[in-house]
Order: C-alpha cells, then sequence, then structure tokens
C-alpha cells in the first residue's frame, strides 16, 4: 500500500531550488522528492549513515551547478567575447558556400 506524505511550509528558496535540482536530473519535482527520500531511507542502512544524511541534506539545499549551464549563461557568454577569426582560415560560411556553389 502506498502513504501519501505532505511537506507544508516549505520556504519559496528551498521549492526554487528542488525545482531547479528536479530539472537537472530531468525528473518531475514529485520524482526528485521520492528520489531524495528514497537516498536517505537507504543511507540509514549503511555504516556511516550520518555522514550520508547531511550530504544528502547539504545537496538538497544547495543546487549543484558544476558541469550545466543554462542557454541563458551560454548566451551571456558569447555576447560577452567577440567572434575570434583566424588569419589565413576560411570562415565557415565560406566553406559552406563554395560547397553549396559546387555541385
Amino acid at each position: 500500500m502506498n502513504v501519501n506524505l505532505s511537506i507544508k511550509g516549505v520556504p519559496e528558496g528551498m521549492a526554487e531550488r528542488l525545482r531547479l535540482r528536479a530539472e537537472r536530473n530531468h525528473r518531475s519535482l514529485q520524482g526528485e522528492l521520492m528520489a531524495i527520500i528514497e537516498q536517505a531511507a537507504s543511507a540509514e542502512t549503511t555504516a556511516d549513515a550520518g555522514a550520508a544524511t547531511r550530504q544528502a541534506a547539504l545537496h538538497a539545499a544547495q543546487p549543484r551547478r558544476q558541469g550545466w549551464k543554462t542557454i541563458e549563461d551560454l548566451l551571456a557568454e558569447r555576447r560577452e567575447r567577440p567572434l575570434a577569426v583566424t588569419p589565413g582560415l576560411p570562415l565557415a560560411v565560406d566553406i559552406i558556400r563554395a560547397d553549396r556553389d559546387g555541385r
């Protein structure tokens, strides 16, 4: 039999961090919460349950941004730096046009 759980009074900042974490892990918010609960419950059976629980709480409280960027982040970086053109090498557009015109 399944049990429904409810957490009331979650601060908006924490809820947003959980939504972002769920998005990074390609899960729904419900799926992410279930994964966190499963991880916490299984950590209790290990020899170092205290450290695993603290680590799970840390991950739930702070979103990890290492290793991924949003589209907005990439666009902002792109706008900050000029196009890199190496003298003597053709531009990609020139290569594509030459290929197209050669057909």
